[in-house]
């Protein structure tokens, strides 16, 4: 049953990393599979000291802290693409640009905050961190993996022509449901 936990715990807590990865598919960037890792590793990190953390933290930090402070970074991430110059796409697949190494450490901190709840929420149920880390980043690396994949699909549409509008509003909303629910 614990196995069942720890796989569901990986799962939950990179909800947010499909839609993040797929608004970056939409603009055409491409995530390597080293920049993947490397963005991986750091949510894993993140979730094992979280998780070591949680039981003791709990006491005197609110959970939803890290939720606002994640959200709030993704809602800011999510405005400067809506509202950076030359916002607008030209649907262009030729375009695909691979992220700098510097956006994928920014992305995998951004990210890793999303894992800081879950994280604490794991260390309160006593999982063993070491796996549940672990399974926070390998579903990170998957869903990174298909979210950027099946944004490139949909950039071929009139949806990826405005893609730099669209995946900003994505941010927007993702940040905002880290906010409030």
């Amino acid at each position: 049953m614990q196995l069942l936990t720890i796989i569901l715990i990986g799962i939950a807590a990179n909800l947010d990393n499909l839609g993040i990865s797929l608004s970056y598919g939409l603009r055409y960037h491409r995530i390597p599979i080293v920049y993947n890792v490397v963005i991986s590793f750091i949510s894993m990190l993140f979730a094992y000291f979280s998780i070591l953390a949680g039981s003791w933290i709990s006491g005197y930090i609110p959970m939803n802290v890290a939720n606002i402070l994640g959200g709030l970074a993704l809602i800011g991430l999510g405005c400067w693409f809506i509202l950076k110059p030359g916002s607008q796409s030209t649907g262009n697949p030729s375009r695909i640009t691979t992220i700098h190494w510097k956006e994928s450490i920014v992305l995998g901190f951004i990210l890793a905050i999303n894992c800081l709840t879950i994280g604490f929420g794991a260390g309160f149920t006593g999982v063993p961190p070491f796996l549940a880390s672990l399974s926070i980043g390998v579903f990170s690396f998957i869903s990174i993996g298909i979210g950027v994949k099946l944004g490139h699909r949909i950039g071929y549409t009139w949806f990826g022509q405005q893609s730099d509008r669209i995946a900003g509003v994505l941010l927007v909303l993702i940040g905002l449901y880290e906010i409030f629910i």
